[in-house]
């Protein structure tokens, strides 16, 4: 999966430089190391060109990272999060980088990781917010803690400057995916200077029109997976399900745009698109993708069996290490007493 944690180590990397080159596996490669990926190579390589700190990415990057892969694209140096990246035999992909001194390391986001998200699907329960969690402290994760600070850290803080076109688009994009990136880049090439707001709606709101146990993420997490995206400018966090004059006047929209998904009544029966429809300025778009979150659900649930088995491995090899680790440290403090 492509979730806001990847983004959040992208947008320490490019910190640490100049340039930010995002190596992008294929599925073949994935599904040999850790198991079926749950986006495809081609969705994946366009959800990392979207992540706004990303200035070009390597389609089919080799799963270990080599020196020769450093140098043909000319790198100073590679950058991971500080959890462990194993290869289906045991071995730090990035073992030969580290050693010649080309390795930075960036902190992981505490809260997220694909085995949980994959993990919350495969259970989809009320609690699923604060059930998945394994042993391991990479693998097992506790629930994500949003800061203001963090926010900062994604929002791209830019105001709307005369010319711009204020767009408004609001839904919950949940488990922000291809089909919610083809919308934005739809809407944001519908204007020469296009300025995205996005309302994001909160958790309560999403369970009311969604049913079953949406959103898979919360208001928190869908916050920064929508801030990562190129094509955002800004984020209403908890915006009101309709579309209200108040909203409209407030933030100076000129459009406001929907895609080709199905619009719920509010609460009263009335459209929540209403008053833009009213005032002439509300428009459907087809962004030619119908990918929804419903759909990825239903890929994680057809290859079961396949996730968890693969969260189960992968659990058990980066406890494998953790152990080794461990007794390698007490092997260090014995030798110095």
């Amino acid at each position: 999966m492509v979730h806001y944690g990847h983004s959040n180590q992208l947008r320490q990397a490019r910190a640490m430089g100049d340039y930010l080159i995002a190596g992008v596996h294929t599925d073949e490669e994935i599904s040999c190391h850790k198991g079926p990926p749950v986006f495809t190579q081609e969705e994946r390589y366009k959800m990392v060109r979207a992540i706004k700190w990303v200035d070009e990415i390597v389609p089919g990057a080799p799963y270990v990272t080599t020196l020769e892969t450093l140098d043909k694209y000319n790198c100073d140096f590679c950058v991971h999060g500080n959890d462990i990246t194993l290869t289906v035999d045991g071995k730090d992909t990035y073992e030969e980088v580290k050693t010649a001194g080309r390795y930075r390391e960036c902190q992981r986001t505490q809260g997220v990781s694909t085995t949980d998200l994959v993990g919350r699907m495969l259970l989809m329960t009320k609690t699923h917010h604060s059930d998945a969690r394994g042993c391991s402290p990479w693998t097992g994760v506790s629930q994500f803690l949003q800061t203001s600070q963090k926010i900062m850290q994604f929002a791209s803080g830019k105001e709307p400057e005369p010319g711009d076109t204020i767009i408004y688009v609001a839904g919950a994009f949940d488990l922000f995916h291809i089909g919610h990136i083809d919308f934005l880049e739809k809407v944001h090439s519908l204007a020469p200077k296009p300025y995205i707001i996005v309302g994001l709606h909160f958790d309560q709101e999403v369970n009311v029109y969604k049913g079953k146990n949406y959103p898979i993420m919360n208001i928190h997490e869908r916050t920064l997976s929508v801030l990562a995206c190129r094509y955002v400018s800004e984020v209403v966090i908890g915006a009101p399900y309709a579309v209200t004059a108040d909203l409209i006047d407030h933030f100076k929209v000129d459009m406001v745009y929907h895609g080709k998904t199905e619009v719920l009544p509010d609460k009263d029966g009335s459209d929540p698109y209403a008053e833009p429809k009213r005032r002439g300025i509300f428009q459907t778009v087809d962004s030619g993708n119908s990918l929804s979150t419903d759909d990825i659900v239903q890929r994680i649930i057809k290859n079961r069996l396949e996730y968890e088995a693969r969260n189960q491995k992968k659990e058990a090899k980066e406890l494998a290490v953790l152990h080794a680790l461990r007794m390698r440290e007490r092997l260090i403090e014995g030798a110095e007493k």
